[in-house]
């Protein structure tokens, strides 16, 4: 489990292209390193990884050709950052909410409102994940929990405070650029059973 709360970005230094498969050798922070074992799970971008090598401060994950079809990790090349956070342990603090780091799909930044103190991006989503977003609700984007702020048709925003879009990707996002998607489970549950119990209704 993870907690949403992105601990820093890590470069990839390079890439081993197999078939249908691809191994990323990441350098990361030097807090995320203490205690780091091989098994152990990183969220890159929101979605789940699991060290299969470590080198000093750079660490070896392998990515399936699923993985790299569902997230915006595919189209990774060596140099590129990741947000990435270590799995949570019990009595850690929950600062976000909740979240698998299993990516459910991917949405595309279609608007960047920048004032002063903060930033408004919009995102633009696949229309069957449209009914799990609502307004002041939780969800995951490239690993961060956030606020949802508004929701129209098959988009919505969330508002970025100065620390968020200096410590994560999100402060480098631009028009076009992919993320991936993580949606709240419990709203998810919550639509999902009352849609069950309506369509039993008829």
């Amino acid at each position: 489990m993870f907690t949403g709360i992105v601990q820093g970005m890590a470069q990839i230094v390079a890439i081993e292209e197999k078939t249908a498969f691809r191994t990323h050798h990441v350098a990361l922070p030097a807090a995320l390193l203490p205690g780091l074992q091989i098994g152990a799970s990183v969220a890159h971008n929101g979605c789940c990884l699991t060290v299969t090598r470590i080198d000093g401060e750079v660490a070896s994950f392998d990515l399936m050709a699923e993985t790299l079809r569902l997230t915006n990790l595919g189209a990774l090349k060596a140099g590129d950052a990741v947000n990435v956070e270590r799995a949570a342990k019990f009595g850690d603090d929950i600062g976000g909410h909740a979240m698998s780091g299993h990516i459910m799909a991917t949405a595309s930044v279609s608007e960047v409102i920048i004032t002063p103190d903060n930033r408004t991006v919009w995102f633009r989503l696949p229309a069957g994940l449209c009914k799990y977003v609502l307004k002041k609700g939780y969800i995951g984007i490239d690993g961060c929990s956030l606020t949802i702020g508004d929701v129209r048709d098959d988009a919505f925003c969330v508002h970025l405070i100065p620390e968020t879009l200096q410590r994560t990707l999100l402060g480098v996002r631009a028009v076009g650029d992919i993320v991936n998607i993580e949606i709240d489970p419990q709203t998810q549950a919550i639509v999902d059973t009352v849609e069950r119990v309506l369509a039993a209704r008829v």
